[in-house]
């Protein structure tokens, strides 16, 4: 058996179609028309994926995928009639992994859906590098034997640098690809995040280095 998707879409229609699209190719469907119906199914049936519709009868989407990113890093593909430049950078900044607007193509969701599965499957549990230990299905850092309290963002961020070790990632990129979101003249977001960590760091071996023109690498101090 594949994977358990958890589908929340409050149209009849759409839900329907998608099940069969991705229960003909193997996957486990659960379903819920509601935000509520959404969090229980979560809780129960530990889903490795959620297609998420953004406007639903009993609340909003984005908050939802908002209060999972607090403990839980599944992959998120939101659904959504809303399709403006704004309106996906709101579901990225939210935690979503991946937007697709409405009506689509049935094979192309189960494109994004099989896409973001493989990216999770190679993404770890636990992330070891010298006295630093990620574990990444509970947001945790420990160096030491201590655990670090970090933000979502400064957690995404460490764990980014971290696969990638000894390489540099201009600020630009880093905010894209982690904060999920294009760049912001005077945005100071990356260069606090990184302050932040690197203080975090001290006992730990590692650092965040800068240089001009190439950006911020995690490396040994």
């Amino acid at each position: 058996m594949k994977a358990t998707v958890l589908l929340v879409e409050d149209n009849p229609y759409i839900l329907k179609l998608n099940r069969k699209s991705l229960t003909m190719r193997g996957y486990c469907v659960v379903e819920a028309e509601t935000l509520n119906q959404g969090r229980e199914l979560f809780k129960e049936e530990k889903p490795d994926l959620i297609i998420l519709d953004i406007m639903l009868p009993d609340g909003d989407g984005l908050n939802f995928c908002e209060e999972l990113r607090d403990g839980s890093n599944i992959p998120i593909l939101f659904l959504s009639a809303k399709k403006s430049d704004e309106e996906v950078l709101a579901g990225l900044r939210a935690g979503g992994d991946d937007y697709l607007p409405k009506p689509y193509k049935l094979d192309i969701l189960v494109g994004r859906v099989e896409a973001l599965l493989r990216r999770a499957q190679r993404i770890p549990e636990i992330i070891k590098k010298g006295s630093v230990e990620i574990r990444v299905t509970s947001n945790e850092v420990i160096i030491n034997g201590e655990n670090l309290q970090l933000s979502q963002k400064e957690f995404n961020l460490l764990c980014y640098l971290v696969q990638n070790e000894n390489r540099y990632f201009a600020t630009e990129f880093l905010y894209i690809h982690v904060w999920g979101q294009k760049p912001v003249d005077n945005d100071t977001s990356v260069k606090n995040a990184v302050y932040r960590l690197r203080k975090k760091l001290i006992k730990s071996g590692f650092t965040i280095t800068f240089e001009r023109r190439k950006g911020y690498c995690f490396e040994k101090g």
